[in-house]
Order: C-alpha cells, then structure tokens, then sequence
C-alpha cells in the first residue's frame, strides 16, 4: 500500500543540499583548523562562532520542524545556546585561551548532553545522534579538565569534531536527498 509524502516531509527533502553544504562546509573548517593549527585564536573563535551560529539555526529549524514535545523542546534549548555561544565568539573574540577554551567546552558539553538525551526521543538516527552526543561530551570534558591546555591541541580535537560532525552532516544531506520524491516506498 502506497501512502503519499506529506507535504512537510516533501519540503523537508528538497532541502537536502543545504544538509550536504553545511556538512561539507563544516569538514572543511575542521580540516583547515588541524592543517594549521597555529591559526590565531581569534581566527579559530571566529570560525568556531560562525559554526556555532549557522547549528543553532538548524537547530531551531529542526526543533519546529521536529515531532515529540520533549525532543523539540531539548532541539530548540540547544539552538538558542549555539546560536549565543556563536554570536558571543563572533562579536568578542576572546584574547584568552582559557576563557575560549571554557565556552567551547562548556558548549560541547550541554550540545552532548542534549543530543544524547535527545536520542532516546526519536527512534531515526538514535545510533548516529548517541554518537554525537558522547564525542561532543567526551570532548567537551577534556577541554574543561585541561583549561590550559595549547592553542594546536586545541586546535586538534575541534578539528577532529569538526569533522566527525561534517561526515555526518553530509550523510544525512545524501541520506534526504534518497527519500523517494512521492513518498511510495514510506508506506
């Protein structure tokens, strides 16, 4: 029995490039960051606030589009922190490593937290969003517990998140692009 691709879901999957710019844009930011570590922090909260800026819009996005008032809820807490940490990055560089290295700990830390929590709300991508979650946790703890530590090591776990996040962001813009245009195999 063949159902017909509600409305929301056909726009939805006409977005798909946006998923697949955004994870492509995102890879390439963490791999410029692990080329060139060295990279002013200024640069590095800049490029870190635009990335903040331009999830926590998807975010907020995914949260009005999203279904389970838990999940949404938790999706649109999540966009408006990104969204701040990204404007607060991009507005004030901060001169400081430590102080840099908080809010981009403290960010990875709620993000993981939320992302996880989130999971359990939503069967699709359970798997890929528990992953996320943990590496952004698990990230954000060792930025916490060594606030002092080098601008290069830094430098190499955003990187590194970075690009795990683009990977998955690419997926899933192939992943929408593959959701059949009328919807006949959803019944």
């Amino acid at each position: 029995m063949s159902a017909s691709m509600p409305d929301e879901l056909k726009a939805f999957r006409s977005l798909w490039w946006l998923f697949l710019l955004f994870g492509l844009l995102t890879l390439a930011a963490g791999i410029i960051v692990l080329v060139w570590p060295s990279i002013s922090l200024q640069a590095i909260a800049v490029i870190v606030g635009i990335f903040l800026l331009i999830d926590g819009v998807f975010e907020l996005i995914a949260s009005i589009a999203g279904k389970g008032e838990q999940g949404r809820g938790l999706v649109a807490l999540l966009g408006v922190i990104s969204i701040i940490a990204g404007l607060i990055l991009i507005k004030k560089p901060f001169g400081a490593l430590t102080a840099f290295v908080v809010v981009i700990g403290i960010w990875f830390v709620i993000s993981g937290v939320i992302r996880f929590v989130g999971a359990f709300s939503e069967a699709e991508n359970r798997g890929t969003n528990i992953a996320v979650g943990l590496l952004d946790v698990a990230a954000g703890i060792i930025v916490l517990v060594w606030p002092h530590v080098g601008l290069a090591t830094l430098a190499i776990i955003i990187g590194i998140v970075l690009i795990v996040r683009g990977i998955a962001f690419t997926a899933a813009g192939w992943q929408i692009r593959k959701l059949p245009p009328d919807g006949a195999a959803l019944a």
